[in-house]
């Protein structure tokens, strides 16, 4: 199983980009995803989480009104529409999918993708 998160790189403040995550995985629409960050010297945190059908979407209130999680399961994909950043959304990006749906334990985490949001 691999989860390949790409669409990363460097972006002004008040741009926008867009990470997709390609999951490898047969099963995909069972499974819960998620986007986490970290950024250097701080610990990895929650960014959104989608559900399996797409229905239901979660984020953490630091990105909320600015962040947009979707997923198409035709594709095996979950996406993370990213606006109006700012300089502190700089952090690797990761995606991870979650079989239990409890948002808490994950089965596969992705590489990572470096998003960097310059003043």
């Amino acid at each position: 199983v691999q989860l390949q998160a790409s669409g990363g790189g460097l972006v002004q403040a008040g741009g926008s980009l867009r990470l997709s995550c390609a999951a490898s995985i047969r099963t995909f629409s069972s499974y819960a995803m998620s986007w986490f960050r970290q950024a250097p010297g701080k610990e990895r945190e929650f960014v959104a989480a989608v559900s399996w059908s797409g229905s239901r979407t979660f984020y953490a209130n630091s990105v909320k009104g600015r962040f947009a999680i979707s997923r198409d399961n035709a594709k095996n994909t979950v996406y993370l529409q990213m606006n109006s950043l700012k300089p502190e959304d700089t952090a690797v990006y990761y995606c991870a999918a979650d079989k239990s749906g409890n948002y808490l334990e994950y089965d596969y985490w992705g590489q990572g993708t470096q998003v960097t949001v310059s003043s």
